[in-house]
C-alpha cells in the first residue's frame, strides 16, 4: 500500500476502531510502582477475588506517547503458564485510536541478541493493543527473556510511528522481576486476556461503509 494509500486509510481506521473497541472496564494499577532493575511492577488487588493484578512494564517505551497518547511499551505477562515479552499500549480511547490501528495491521519484531528475531502479531485486549508471541514461539520467547541484557524491538504497520530502526532497550535484573511478579501473581491465577473486538480488518471497513452508508 502506497503512503498517499495509507494517509487516507488511516482516518477511516481510527472512525471504525472507535466504534469496533469494546469498552471494558480496566482496573487501575497501583500509583507507585515498585521499581526492579530496568523494570517496573504495579498490582492492585481486585477486591471481589482477593487477587492481585499486576503489569511488569519496562521503564522505558518503546514508542513513545505523543500528547495524550499510549506509549508502546515491552512488558511480561502470563500465556500458557510461561511469562513471555509483549509489546503493548493500554487504554486505548478515541483520542489516541491510531494505536489501535496497529491492531489489525501491525506485527512487533523482537530479537534478543545474539538469538533471531521472533515476531508478534498485534491484537486488541479489551481497550489494550497487544502484541504477544506465536504459541510455536512463546517458549522460546519466555527462555529467551530471562537470560537477556539487551532487546531490539521494532513495530512495523500503520499506525506505528517508528522510523525503522529497532529500539534498543537494556535488560537490567530480569529474573529478580519475573520472581517478584511470580510471587505476586501465582501461575494459573493472572485473569484472562480481554476479549478483542474480535474484527478483521476487512470487517472494520465493511462497518465503517455501513455506518456512513456507501
Amino acid at each position: 500500500m502506497s503512503p498517499s494509500a495509507n494517509a487516507h486509510l488511516a482516518p477511516a481506521l481510527l472512525v471504525a476502531l472507535a466504534v469496533a473497541l469494546p469498552a471494558t472496564a480496566q482496573t487501575p494499577m497501583s500509583a507507585v510502582p515498585e521499581e526492579i532493575g530496568s523494570w517496573r511492577l504495579s498490582c492492585a488487588a481486585d477486591r471481589m477475588t482477593d487477587r492481585a493484578e499486576c503489569l511488569l512494564r519496562h521503564r522505558e517505551p518503546v514508542e513513545r506517547a505523543t500528547g495524550t497518547g499510549s506509549s508502546l511499551v515491552l512488558e511480561v505477562a502470563e500465556r500458557g503458564g510461561r511469562l513471555v515479552p509483549m509489546v503493548a499500549a493500554r487504554d486505548l480511547t478515541l483520542e489516541n485510536a491510531s494505536r489501535g490501528v496497529l491492531a489489525v495491521t501491525g506485527t512487533a519484531q523482537l530479537r534478543f541478541p545474539p538469538n533471531r528475531l521472533f515476531e508478534m502479531p498485534c491484537g486488541l485486549e479489551g481497550r489494550a493493543l497487544v502484541c504477544a508471541p506465536r504459541a510455536e514461539d512463546a517458549a522460546r520467547a519466555a527462555a529467551e527473556l530471562a537470560e537477556a541484557t539487551l532487546v531490539l524491538v521494532r513495530m512495523a504497520g500503520l499506525g506505528s510511528g517508528g522510523t525503522g530502526e529497532p529500539v534498543e532497550l537494556r535488560l537490567e535484573r530480569t529474573r529478580d522481576a519475573l520472581a517478584r511478579y511470580r510471587a505476586r501473581v501465582p501461575e494459573g491465577s493472572a485473569p484472562e486476556p480481554a476479549a478483542g473486538s474480535g474484527l478483521s480488518l476487512p470487517q472494520i471497513l465493511n462497518r465503517l461503509q455501513q455506518l456512513f452508508g456507501n
